[in-house]
């Protein structure tokens, strides 16, 4: 079941589904016991809660001629799924070419070689390499266009953060 409820304080209009035995308004937090909150509408039906709601509100704004001559939830809603405009027929449309589209979402705009920022490189380096040292470290990430001294940088930061720990110059994930 179904109820459009009005609160006494805010003037507040809510829908609520079953039946509780207070109820407290959204708006300004009023709790109130079901009888005594005023039902505009029960009924078995979401939608038309919906539509009643909808009109109450629009007859508050001076707007119910306008809303009578809209469609119903229902209706309005299989006309947004019939006219919906997919992504490429819209692109095309606008002009642009989908096929390079999509080649320019493929590609890496930091280069070939990189997966990733400096930082989630250096930390898959230390997931990917076992017990690597600082040199292994450092070979991974050269492979991925990181210099050397930002490797040095990060891992100590990792360190020191208790991230990473370092024992006889091997690295390991905690």
């Amino acid at each position: 079941m179904y109820a459009v409820v009005g609160c006494s304080e805010c003037s507040n209009l809510w829908i609520i589904e079953g039946r509780s035995e207070t109820i407290q308004c959204p708006r300004c937090g009023s709790r109130r016991a079901y009888e005594k909150r005023k039902k505009f509408l029960e009924t078995d039906d979401a939608a038309h809660a919906r539509e009643v709601r909808a009109s109450m509100l629009a007859n508050r704004q001076g707007e119910g001629e306008a809303f009578a001559e809209v469609d119903s939830y229902a209706a309005l809603e299989s006309q947004v799924e019939d006219g919906v405009v997919d992504d490429e027929t819209y692109l095309e449309a606008s002009g642009l070419d989908v096929d390079e589209l999509e080649d320019a979402g493929d590609r890496d705009p930091r280069g070939p070689t990189r997966t990733g920022s400096r930082r989630e490189i250096v930390e898959s380096a230390l997931a990917d390499l076992d017990r690597p040292t600082e040199d292994d470290v450092i070979e991974y990430a050269d492979e991925h266009g990181i210099d050397a001294e930002y490797v040095r940088k990060a891992l100590a930061k990792l360190v020191r953060r208790g991230e990473v720990s370092e024992s006889r110059g091997r690295y390991r994930r905690l």
